[in-house]
């Protein structure tokens, strides 16, 4: 199927859910809302014209200006070989979104990589916790308005701004 095709039997079924559809973009997709998620992701998985049987990435994306985070699921469907995209949009207060690890085995260490380095709380998940970063780290390192630490544990922190390398905390970025 094309993304015009996908996107479209995605609007026949969840219309009023879908925030956006831009299936002719080069990356082809649909924005929705994190509480019509599961459901959409179920659909996505056992519609036997979709099949979409392989999670090929989630990543995060950080919209500090409009307060909104997104986690993107790029998907794969190995019997048709077609794919396609979910954008989906949260605010970055209380940033949650249903886990998928269920039907997407891959989504285990995917989840728990956009809650390490973003802050993304994925309900359901069944071991949610830092992938990357010490248990007693503080704050989301990928996120747009984080401040790098001085330092961690007495090891000195250091960045590079203008060419130059700098010790004391990161200025957030706006």
């Amino acid at each position: 199927m094309t993304g015009r095709q996908i996107a479209q039997k995605l609007h026949d079924r969840f219309g009023p859910w879908l925030i956006e559809s831009l299936p002719d973009d080069l990356h082809p997709r649909v924005h929705i809302a994190a509480e019509h998620w599961r459901a959409v992701a179920e659909f996505l998985r056992q519609d036997p014209e979709l099949d979409f049987d392989w999670l090929s990435c989630l990543t995060a994306v950080d919209y500090l200006a409009q307060g909104k985070l997104a986690g993107v699921y790029d998907l794969y469907s190995t019997t048709h070989g077609h794919e396609f995209a979910v954008k989906v949009i949260v605010d970055r207060q209380t940033a949650k979104i249903p886990s998928v690890m269920d039907l997407w085995p891959a989504a285990d260490w995917h989840e728990r990589e956009a809650f390490d380095l973003m802050g993304i709380v994925f309900d359901g998940h069944t071991d949610l916790r830092r992938i990357l970063l010490p248990d007693d780290w503080e704050g989301y390192p990928l996120r747009k308005d984080y401040v790098f630490p001085a330092s961690y544990q007495g090891i000195p922190g250091t960045y590079e701004k203008d060419g130059q390398v700098k010790t004391e905390p990161s200025p957030a970025t706006k």
